[in-house]
């Protein structure tokens, strides 16, 4: 017996990886949208000014519960929401995807780090779970499809 596929059967794994990475796409493009605007928001009230108060105690936080010095927690932190939020436009659109991506899986191995610190658990959890996620979409990145600018 050979275990070879028929073009027919080809087209259709093709078509559903396609699908697949959409599914991803929207997922992590929308994870980070949400992510993004909530670090502007207090309240359904949104401005930098709780932008910059929020990522600054965020900082300070991390940095007087951890061994994270004040300066590298806040230069992590200030451009965060921003990052974010070009990732949620990037990975949405379809610009670039491969560095979306591969910024994406930066940031949440950063993210983790700084959970680590803190002895944050549960977020790690999470944090990991995104990571994997971001991992199977870069590996199917390739099935990109509607996209406003390619690689």
């Amino acid at each position: 017996m050979s275990d070879q596929s028929t073009p027919s059967t080809q087209n259709t794994n093709s078509g559903n990886e396609d699908w697949v990475f959409l599914a991803l796409r929207l997922f992590l493009g929308l994870r980070w949208l949400f992510a993004g605007l909530d670090k502007f928001g207090s309240v359904g009230n949104y401005s930098f000014e709780n932008y910059y108060a929020k990522m600054s105690g965020m900082a300070g936080g991390i940095a007087e519960n951890s061994i994270i010095p004040g300066w590298a927690a806040k230069i992590f932190a200030l451009p965060m929401g921003y990052l974010m939020l070009i990732l949620a436009i990037t990975i949405l659109l379809g610009i670039k995807m491969r560095i979306s991506l591969i910024v994406s899986l930066f940031l949440y191995v950063g993210l983790s780090v700084g959970l680590m610190a803190v002895d944050e658990q549960h977020g790690i959890a999470w944090l990991g779970i995104h990571l994997i996620i971001s991992v199977m979409a870069l590996k199917l990145v390739s099935h990109a499809k509607w996209v406003v600018l390619k690689d």
